[in-house]
Order: structure tokens, then C-alpha cells, then sequence
């Protein structure tokens, strides 16, 4: 079977932490935390590329979070949330917040930790997708993801 990108999605903290997948072959990850009601979409999502996330015409490198129908004034605190756990210099751009040179995470336990703690101190849901690049869908299966979740990216 070919080696490619593969996405897998509407994942649980909890499934997550049963995942025993290759942490280099992660190349990003998301976790929307979803406030309810969900159809005002108030959310925020926090996210990490392996090779940094385009701000103007450089890549930063570090934990970045986005946010819909959040409060502004809610922001300082979900910056420092993140802050504090994994360090990075502060940067805005638009509805982005960067931190640039924080602590990367790719393990399933780190980011399912992660997505639990945003659950429980901004009063959210989280959904996570995982996207995967140089592994196979059945390497992948092996490792606990389920076909389910696998939402194949094409080429």
C-alpha cells in the first residue's frame, strides 16, 4: 500500500489517548473546542504544523490558536493557558494568535492532554484531527486508528 497524507477527524480526547501512532509521521494537528450552542460557532482551534505555520512570508514554528465569536477580552486568558504549558513569544495576526518557539507536541497522550484541559477551563468540546504524511493507512490502523475517522487527502 502507497505511503501518502492522511487525515483522520472528529476524533476524541479519549480515543486519542489509545493511539500508539509514529510521532514523526504527524505532521499536524488540530483540536477545535466547540462552545455550545454550537450553531452560534463560538470556537477556538488549536493547532500545530511540523514545518511552521505561515505568518506574512515566514514560517513560525510553535503552538498557534484561532478563534470565531470568542470575546476579545477572553483571549489574554487562552493565550496565557497555552503560555504557561508551553512557553513561546506572542505574536497576532487577524483571528490567529502564534507562539512563536514554544514546545512541540505530537505524541497522542500530550495533545489528548491538551484537548482535555481546553474542555475543562473554556467550557468547550473538542474535536480532533490528526494529519499524517510518509505512513501507511494500514501502519496507521495498526497503530488504532480507525478506517472510520480516515479521510484520505488527494493527491
Amino acid at each position: 500500500m502507497a505511503k501518502g497524507r492522511m487525515r483522520y477527524w472528529k476524533i476524541t480526547s479519549e480515543e486519542l489517548a489509545g493511539y500508539a501512532y509514529d510521532e514523526k509521521n504527524l505532521l499536524n494537528w488540530e483540536i477545535k473546542c466547540i462552545r455550545a450552542p454550537e450553531v452560534e460557532a463560538h470556537f477556538i482551534g488549536v493547532f500545530m504544523y511540523r514545518h511552521g505555520t505561515a505568518y506574512d512570508y515566514e514560517s513560525v514554528k510553535g503552538i498557534c490558536y484561532f478563534h470565531n465569536n470568542i470575546d476579545r477580552k477572553e483571549l489574554p486568558t487562552i493565550t496565557s493557558f497555552l503560555q504557561e504549558k508551553f512557553g513561546g513569544k506572542e505574536m497576532e495576526k487577524g483571528d490567529r494568535v502564534f507562539l512563536k518557539g514554544s514546545k512541540e507536541i505530537f505524541s497522542s497522550t500530550d495533545i489528548a492532554s491538551l484537548a482535555k484541559d481546553m474542555e475543562s477551563k473554556f467550557n468547550t468540546k473538542a474535536i480532533i484531527s490528526l494529519e499524517f504524511e510518509g505512513i501507511t493507512a494500514d501502519a496507521l490502523k495498526a497503530a488504532g486508528l480507525p478506517e472510520s475517522k480516515l479521510l484520505p487527502i488527494p493527491t
